[in-house]
């Protein structure tokens, strides 16, 4: 698919990208108004952040902009987290609660569908294949969906996000082994860290957890403070902050290939 970037890797550890991506289907910035076309949700830099952290490694990314279509969101349009503020399969307001659309361009079930069959599923089916080719190579295979938010954001949570926010479903994605690595590691950083509190794991995340298959998941929300020089327009990556972020992430994924079930 012209829209997704895989690379295969041979180690266990497979790198999922859903909200990198800016493009647009053809005539869907047309429909959007100033605030849907300023794409100020995107997950901005994560693929360059992680690029090169550790070798022989599987990334999946979809280029799409999550505007069009929510690769991390159920594809029934069911919320993940009921009674919460958050945005749909194809959304119509920002992350601040304001409408991306212009008035009446809103897309129908039809389109929604449409979207879903052209983008979200391909994305999934490329997920899918690549966790079983991983499986049948080593026995398991394990998912880290790499993921970044702003870290204020009060339409979705109180207060100031953590720089580490793990989520694991409470526990039900992985073995708790990968679960206690993962923290471990976010703690002896030194950055700030919590474990299945707002964020508790996407669609992909809860999908592709099946610990008794082989199959683990584990989602990580990093603040873009973390990274960016600042979290608003242009939202620029700072080299600097981006650095030495890198190093605790290359610990997790390191011991993330070397992890074994015995």
């Amino acid at each position: 698919m012209s829209f997704l970037d895989i690379t295969q890797g041979q180690s266990p550890l497979v790198l999922g990208l859903p909200h990198t991506g800016t493009e647009l289907p053809e005539g869907l910035a047309e429909k959007l108004n100033a605030t849907g076309r300023a794409l100020a949700d995107t997950d901005w830099h994560i693929h360059r952040l992680y690029d090169g952290l550790v070798d022989d490694v599987t990334t999946i990314r979809t280029r799409i902009h999550r505007y069009a279509i929510d690769a991390n969101r159920d594809p029934s349009g069911t919320s993940l987290y009921p009674g919460q503020n958050t945005t749909g399969l194809c959304p119509t307001t920002d992350f601040d609660g304001r409408a991306i659309y212009r008035a009446g361009q809103e897309p129908t079930a039809d389109k929604i569908e449409a979207r879903r069959r052209a983008y979200h599923a391909p994305y999934h089916a490329a997920i899918e294949a690549e966790m079983a080719r991983i499986a049948a190579r080593h026995g398991f295979a394990i998912l880290y969906d790499c993921h970044s938010i702003r870290s204020r954001i009060p339409f979705l949570f109180e207060g100031k996000l953590p720089d580490f926010s793990i989520g694991t479903n409470n526990g039900t994605t992985c073995a708790e082994s990968i679960e206690s690595l993962v923290y471990d590691a976010c703690q002896a950083s030194g950055y700030s860290t919590v474990l299945n509190a707002r964020f508790k794991g996407g669609w992909t995340t809860r999908h592709y957890g099946r610990p008794t298959q082989g199959w683990h998941s584990v989602q990580m929300e990093l603040a873009q403070s973390t990274h960016l020089t600042t979290e608003s327009a242009p939202f620029a990556y700072d080299k600097a902050k981006a650095e030495a972020l890198r190093i605790p992430l290359k610990n997790i994924l390191t011991s993330l290939q070397n992890w074994s079930p015995t």
